[in-house]
């Protein structure tokens, strides 16, 4: 009787475990799905770091093309922080495809028009946006490598055949049958069998072990897509036939998941797993099943590749229309022109700024800005580069209006030396300028920014050499938007620019910036007053400001 009793209460004990592990479960589910629907219209959340982000360009790095952007113009306009500002994604899939997304400034108005329309559908059903994101976050992240390293480290393991597998099951079958006529001899060939067989079985296991965790991705990853297309999402119908399609050819890769994973996973050590443990060492099924399926993996890595692009395309759409609700500065579907040399933006911010300054301008020719310190030119530029960027990517702009056509987009801006290469400023400066060029005998529409040309060489050759490269980016389907502190070629180059400037009031000793865009060039200097307000001694400022005056007055600086 007491054993009756203490073998209910330790059930007892068991079902109590399980409800409230299925009640915390559920409780946990409703929290995140409910999360998700709160983080709609808020700033990302996500915490990175050099573990979490590395595997990110990963889908960029294996479908590089030409027309995306390169790594000068990503870096020079901080890209990477603009990537982290709209990624509301919550799978490697997801954020990897974003990622390429942002670089691929060469996309087809097709795609485009079809990516916008999914965006709208996502951000006004709330409910069908809540459900794919929740499904799709079972996929989870990859740590530290892409989804792209997981496969590739499969496909390194080459073509495995079981045909020496299935002859040496079958031995066992031959030895058995030659029992009733030499025992003996029959007995002692399944234990030399069985010993080698065991033997083996620990020896290959050790070899594909480490393989293991890379098909538990691509399993999660062929079952959550299995899981997406069963939502009811009709603005999808063309990504679930092709996500259908796939699955198809895909059949049963999923399926022998268990036997596979059994071989990395913890052993419980019940009499059933016990047993289950010693049919593999003598049978290898667990091997035969991992061999299969790593061979319909292999004849089919164009269409995981596909899989992958889909699901990345869903779960990029939902959060860019996460990132358009976070603008409370406002954003615009940009008009993107068939032809034409056009850039017309209105009330244009840059994105990552809290409290920006939103600016206006119309331009069919380059554009050359002048200003002093610290007074918006960099950012000005870099606010009409990424927005050029984001019409033609996520079909998004951080402005009123937008209006140009497609370009192939360059910048030469935040460069440095190469102290890898031994290359110096100036080299790395010129091969960076040239690479446009370069761009523009291709017959490409090129969109370009450079921040303060040839700032790496003295003053009469890079005024000199300014000129010219900068006439050259004035001709034909390119437009240039260029910063300079060099107020000589507002003159030089007035037949092929229009001057633009930004200005500073001081006052009372102290100086502030409007980074108001405003006709003409500039018409004032603040280095020298700079040096003054932050504490430089007057021997110092007086003595520069007389040189300054002395040379504007006879054009030759004294000693």
């Amino acid at each position: 009787m007491e054993y009756l009793v203490l073998t209910a209460v330790l059930l007892g004990l068991v079902v109590l475990v399980f409800i409230r592990e299925s009640w915390q479960d559920a409780k946990r589910k409703k929290k995140f799905r409910q999360s998700l629907r709160d983080n709609f219209g808020k700033l990302p959340t996500r915490k990175y770091t050099m573990e979490n982000s590395i595997h990110i360009p990963g889908y960029y790095q294996r479908h590089q093309d030409d027309g995306q952007l390169d790594d000068i113009t990503w870096n020079d306009l901080s890209m990477d922080d603009v990537f982290k500002r709209m990624n509301y994604t919550h799978t490697a899939t997801g954020e990897e495809y974003l990622y390429y997304m942002l670089r691929s400034v060469n996309q087809s108005r097709e795609s485009l028009d079809h990516f916008e329309e999914l965006v709208q559908w996502f951000a006004e059903h709330e409910d069908e946006r809540t459900d794919i994101q929740y499904v799709m976050s079972e996929l989870g992240y990859t740590g530290k490598y892409s989804l792209y390293d997981y496969i590739e480290n499969l496909d390194y393991l080459g073509e495995r055949s079981n045909v020496k597998e299935h002859l040496l099951n079958a031995l066992y079958v031959v030895l058995l049958a030659m029992m009733p006529f030499e025992f003996s001899m029959a007995l002692a060939g399944i234990c030399v069998l069985a010993v080698y067989r065991i033997i083996s079985y620990f020896k290959i296991k050790a070899e594909v072990e480490s393989y293991i965790v890379s098909f538990a991705y691509v399993t999660r990853l062929i079952l959550t897509a299995e899981k997406v297309c069963k939502l009811e999402i009709p603005v999808c119908d063309d990504e679930f036939r092709k996500v259908k399609k796939i699955l198809g050819a895909l059949k049963g890769i999923s399926r022998g998941f268990y036997w596979v994973s059994a071989m990395a996973g913890p052993k419980s050590g019940n009499p059933l797993e016990v047993i289950m443990d010693y049919g593999r060492m003598l049978f290898h099924p667990d091997l035969i099943i991992f061999n299969r399926m790593l061979g319909k993996l292999r004849l089919n890595l164009p269409q995981i590749d596909e899989l992958i692009r889909l699901m990345g395309v869903m779960e990029a759409t939902v959060s860019v229309g996460y990132f358009r609700a976070s603008l409370e500065n406002g954003w615009c579907v940009p008009e993107l022109l068939e032809e034409g040399c056009l850039v017309e933006m209105t009330q244009g911010y840059h994105p990552l700024l809290e409290c920006p300054v939103k600016n206006t301008i119309k331009a069919d020719r380059g554009v050359l800005l002048t200003g002093s310190n610290a007074s918006g030119k960099s950012t000005f530029l870099k606010t009409v580069a990424i927005n050029a960027i984001l019409a033609q990517t996520v079909h998004t702009c951080t402005a009123e209006s937008y209006k140009a056509p497609m370009w192939s987009i360059y910048s030469s801006m935040a460069l440095r030396d190469d102290l890898g290469s031994g290359e110096s400023y100036y080299i790395v400066e010129i091969k960076a300028l040239k690479r446009i060029l370069d761009a523009q005998k291709r017959d490409e529409k090129v969109l370009c920014f450079v921040d303060e040309v040839l700032r790496g060489t003295n003053t009469v050759e890079r005024i000199a050499a300014s000129t010219q490269i900068l006439k050259s980016l004035g001709i034909g389907d390119v437009m240039c938007f260029a910063a300079t502190h060099d107020i000589e070629l507002t003159e030089l180059l007035k037949e092929d620019y229009d001057n633009f400037h930004f200005e500073e009031e001081i006052k009372d000793g102290d100086i502030s910036f409007q980074y108001r865009l405003l006709s003409g060039k500039a018409t004032s200097r603040n280095a020298i007053r700079l040096l003054e307000i932050i504490g430089y001694s007057p021997e110092v400022t007086e003595e520069a400001m007389k040189r300054a005056e002395r040379f504007l007055e006879t054009g030759v600086w004294q000693a």
